[in-house]
């Protein structure tokens, strides 16, 4: 299936670039590009695309509102119980619910954090290798999130800078959650591969990927960035916590 992607940026070059290297795909059809997060929306509306590369930082309505907007009307959208109106530039669709990856000059944004919370799929550097973006492009677009381990580890850095005071109150795992799967939780969170916690978990790894995707299911997480953001806000894992 072919993946339908719009790009959001304030810088022309960028947007043309992005453009090109993804319309060379086979499997990737760039349906539009806006210069500014209202734009981005509007498009979004229009085009019904599978993937948003949204910048994080634009004058106006920055890509982290917009962001929200995006997924916002994605979550109503898919909410109401009404048959699914085709698109004439998107043809016969079924609810828009686009993956938002957003993209970042800074290795880790004071704005990431936001918008992990607010739902993006993940993030991708600016600068990053054309290889890197077009599978970014095809793994949001399969509903995997983009949080590779070592931005998880300076994500939650990051977490822990702005919220450095420690909990002292041991918390209950989740009570939707078996004890091992509360344990995988808590390793996703600190930045483990599936292949690290089936290490120390001494689990192979599909059975990890069983794990994880009952976490999400159960919990009501769209991926993986999403479950490291329960972990920490819940009190379940603790930063700085090895």
């Amino acid at each position: 299936m072919t993946i339908r992607v719009i790009i959001v940026d304030d810088q022309a070059m960028v947007r043309a670039g992005f453009a090109a290297l993804l319309a060379a795909q086979p499997d990737i059809d760039v349906v539009g590009d806006a210069a500014d997060g209202l734009q981005g929306i509007e498009l979004s509306r229009r085009t019904r695309p599978d993937v948003v590369l949204m910048d994080v930082r634009m004058p106006g309505t920055d890509g982290l509102e917009a962001a929200r907007q995006i997924l916002a009307e994605a979550e109503a959208e898919a909410g109401a119980e009404v048959e699914p109106v085709a698109d004439a530039e998107a043809g016969p669709g079924a609810c828009h619910r686009p993956k938002v990856l957003m993209l970042t000059t800074f290795d880790v944004d004071d704005y990431v954090y936001e918008a992990l919370r607010a739902g993006a799929s993940g993030f991708l550097l600016k600068d990053a290798p054309p290889a890197d973006l077009i599978s970014a492009v095809r793994v949001v677009a399969g509903g995997e999130a983009l949080l590779a381990p070592s931005v998880t580890r300076r994500l939650i850095e990051e977490f822990a800078r702005q919220r450095p005071a420690p909990r002292r109150t041991p918390v209950p795992r989740p009570p939707e959650l078996t004890p091992r799967e509360t344990e995988v939780l808590g390793l996703i969170a600190r930045g483990l591969s599936n292949q690290e916690i089936a290490g120390t978990l001494f689990l192979a790894e599909q059975t990890v990927k069983t794990h994880i995707g009952r976490v999400l299911a159960k919990l009501q997480l769209r991926d993986r960035a999403q479950a490291v953001i329960f972990a920490y806000e819940s009190g379940l894992v603790t930063p700085g916590e090895r």
